[in-house]
């Protein structure tokens, strides 16, 4: 196995690492500010400015789109360690760069899936980051981690689809840039079980498309917002149909893929900001006579940390490459692995760097509050660890079972 940057890779990497350090990671309180203005004056889903200005500059410095292989011609394995470093300022960067879920799942899906008509449509102006897209797949009423258990429908009537359900954590919907809906639901409940569903392109502004709520995480309002949305009698032309009727479980899985790489990789970059506050903290804060850094119970806490996340990252490579080399699909039991391994590894650092922070560390003076509960989330989107531990089980049981 190969993990080496292609050239072109490693140029990207040193130029990211800059605009990083010199425009990013700067910018942050600049943001903070903008967010609290923009919330004072009843706009929370609004973008702050500060990130449009983020947004031009990494055009400029070619530093767009990077996450696309027919775009930017990087390899899964290519991107994932710019990934992890966008991961250091996840509000910000990833969305400077136009690599940020769930547009990123969504543009794979059109640029695989779509017809003329919908790239025309949809995936050229998200690729120019004009329009943003939400993915409506899970629902309140029934545990979204078995996807034939959705009962949102689609039925065909005649050159249209009516679409009724309820569907929530739907993300970027709050967002008054988002411009379309790929909503995943049921078009033959009689169909066998993994060819029931579909899914439908549905712009925002389509009758019967209505936005309830948006849903805190442990207390945090995204930008982006995570919407409640109920689809009363939405009528979309049937050209909205993203592939064939019965395609929707198998298109899923395809937009999973390299995109848990993404999610995963970034999850490592967040773990690496924490241990590196951790270890600062250590070297500047005194406890009984002694630098915490000289703490034996804070070194232990370093060590794991530093050896937990070098164990991940390597899972994550592996992953890439084999995505990379044989496809998705002959990688998915690695690509559940490390959908269960990273989000974990990922927490327990920053659980470890709130407890060298003491009462800093779960204040929002500090971003490791935050950082811990998206990582926590992490752990249910996309399916919750479980899912995964189920999925890889079986592929591990499944090779015995061949051989008898």
């Amino acid at each position: 196995m190969d993990f080496a940057p292609s050239p072109g890779a490693a140029q990207l990497l040193a130029t990211l690492q800059t605009f990083m350090d010199e425009q990013v990671l700067p910018a942050e309180s600049e943001y903070a500010a903008q967010r609290r203005a923009l919330i004072a004056a009843g706009r929370d889903n609004e973008l702050p400015s500060v990130v449009e200005d983020l947004k031009t500059s990494a055009r400029r410095l070619g530093l767009w789109n990077l996450f696309l292989p027919a775009v930017s011609g990087l390899s899964v394995t290519d991107y994932a360690p710019l990934a992890e470093l966008t991961g250091r300022s996840v509000e910000l960067a990833p969305e400077a760069l136009n690599c940020s879920a769930p547009d990123t799942g969504n543009m794979e899906l059109l640029q695989m899936f779509g017809t003329p008509e919908q790239r025309s449509r949809w995936l050229e102006p998200l690729l120019e980051g004009t329009i943003r897209s939400a993915f409506a797949m899970t629902e309140p009423q029934v545990a979204s981690s078995d996807a034939r258990n959705i009962r949102t429908s689609i039925d065909r009537d005649g050159d249209d689809y009516v679409i009724n359900g309820r569907k929530w954590w739907t993300t970027g919907a709050l967002d008054p840039r988002c411009a379309v809906l790929i909503v995943m639901g049921r078009t033959d409940p009689d169909a066998d079980p993994y060819r029931q569903q579909s899914m439908v392109l549905v712009p925002m502004d389509t009758p019967g498309v209505q936005v309830v709520r948006g849903l805190p995480v442990f207390g945090y309002l995204d930008q982006h917002g995570h919407a409640e949305v109920t689809l009363t009698d939405v009528r979309v032309p049937a050209g909205n149909l993203l592939a064939g009727e019965g395609d929707g479980f198998r298109l899923a899985q395809d937009r999973l893929g390299p995109g848990r790489v993404h999610h995963c990789m970034r999850a490592l970059g967040v773990a690496e900001r924490a241990l590196e506050m951790m270890c600062r903290r250590a070297l500047n804060r005194e406890a009984f006579g002694l630098p915490l850094a000289r703490q034996g119970v804070v070194q232990q806490q370093i060590a794991q940390s530093r050896m937990a996340i070098d164990q991940a990252r390597l899972l994550v490579l592996q992953t890439a490459w084999l995505i990379d080399t044989v496809g998705a699909k002959a990688a998915r039991a690695q690509v559940a692995a490390i959908k269960a391994v990273v989000p974990q590894v990922a927490c327990d650092v920053v659980d470890r760097a709130i407890q060298v922070h003491g009462g800093a560390g779960v204040s929002d003076d500090l971003p490791l509050a935050q950082m811990y509960a998206g990582l926590r989330t992490l752990r249910i989107a996309d399916g919750p660890d479980e899912v995964h531990y189920r999925s890889v089980a079986r592929a591990e049981l499944g090779r015995y079972l061949d051989a008898t």
